[in-house]
């Protein structure tokens, strides 16, 4: 087993962790320095004395290059047994790392989260932060996950390779994994571990603006490409009706137009990977038009009713229509087309 510990200004938590761990198990503990500067050294200079593997990145390139980092290493080296990552701040207590450890030999080719249940004294900025993506997370994905935020994950050693094409650099990385994770063919596992938080906190790097903004940036593109071909197709329905055509021909058309919009959106900018191929496109396209089908029989049936049965103006009648419809494409788009 190997003990992947990504650390940016540790203090001494660190050196406690691997004195516990050094004490519990022979596995090999990998520490990736990410540019923590010289005031720092010192307590890496120790690590590497208590027979720890360091590497070092000379300026701060975030979480996700970091952990990439590891793994790229542990890929060029041969690495053949589980991989663990665990945080650097004493939040993830030793005998839950080896609990992951275990699961993750007994689930291979899994994505094995040590899931935390947030009870007790839990900082307010922690528990609303995992509540707000675990609903997110529930509404794209239609998969419940108890611990979005967890750093302590396990991995088996023929998942390296995709973990180290995973974007992001950040925080964002983590997220993008359980995004990524079940199209890829890894399901996910959940370990249930203690919750410890320390000083309220105060030692995580997180910065709630900046880094919120990148966690949700995946599903921030996703409603953009949503919301201009919503847009687009609001625009279309107004001006076939200003034309002359029946409500029918007016809400098909306009969805015919907004979805080629919405296809290729999605496809190249929301969720373009580097294996996206002809192949993968062939899978996507059919199964994209059957929802697009799907929903453009839904739409007119909801405007029929809120239009012409119920007799709501035009604007009110589409925008609770669409309102409606949003949560169900954005769901089924991510479980069944890509």
């Amino acid at each position: 087993m190997t003990i992947l510990i990504p650390s940016y200004e540790p203090d001494t938590r660190l050196l406690g962790l691997i004195g516990q761990l050094k004490a519990a198990c022979d596995a090999m503990i990998l520490i990736v320095d990410d540019g923590s500067g010289p005031a720092y050294q010192g307590i890496f200079d120790s690590a590497r004395e208590a027979g720890c593997t360091v590497l070092t990145h000379q300026t701060n390139l975030g979480k996700g290059r970091a952990l990439k980092t590891g793994f790229s290493y542990l890929q060029q080296n041969g690495n053949t047994d589980a991989v663990v990552c665990a945080d650097s701040d004493g939040q993830h207590l030793p005998k839950d790392i080896l609990r992951i450890a275990a699961a993750t030999r007994e689930h291979p080719q899994h994505v094995v989260l040590g899931s935390r249940h947030f009870t007790g004294n839990v900082p307010a900025r922690s528990r609303f932060g995992n509540n707000a993506t675990r609903m997110v997370y529930a509404c794209t994905t239609g998969t419940s996950i108890l611990d979005t935020q967890t750093g302590l994950r396990g991995y088996s050693a023929d998942m390296l390779l995709w973990l180290c094409r995973i974007p992001g650099e950040r925080f964002e990385y983590e997220m993008n994994m359980l995004l990524e994770a079940k199209s890829s063919g890894y399901p996910l596992f959940e370990v249930p571990i203690d919750t410890v938080y320390l000083d309220e906190n105060k030692s995580s790097h997180f910065r709630p603006l900046a880094d919120s903004a990148r966690v949700y940036f995946p599903f921030l593109k996703f409603s953009a490409s949503s919301g201009f071909s919503a847009l687009l197709d609001f625009v279309l329905l107004f001006l076939f009706q200003w034309i002359g055509g029946a409500l029918f021909l007016s809400v098909t058309g306009a969805r015919l137009c907004s979805s080629v919009f919405n296809y290729t959106m999605n496809r190249t900018f929301v969720f373009s990977r580097e294996k996206e191929n002809g192949t993968a496109t062939r899978k996507s396209l059919p199964r994209y038009y059957a929802l697009v089908i799907l929903i453009a029989l839904l739409n007119y049936v909801l405007m029929h009713i809120f239009y012409e049965n119920l007799s709501i103006p035009l604007l009110t009648a589409k925008l609770v229509t669409e309102a409606a419809l949003f949560l169900f494409s954005y769901w089924s788009q991510r479980k069944f087309v890509y």
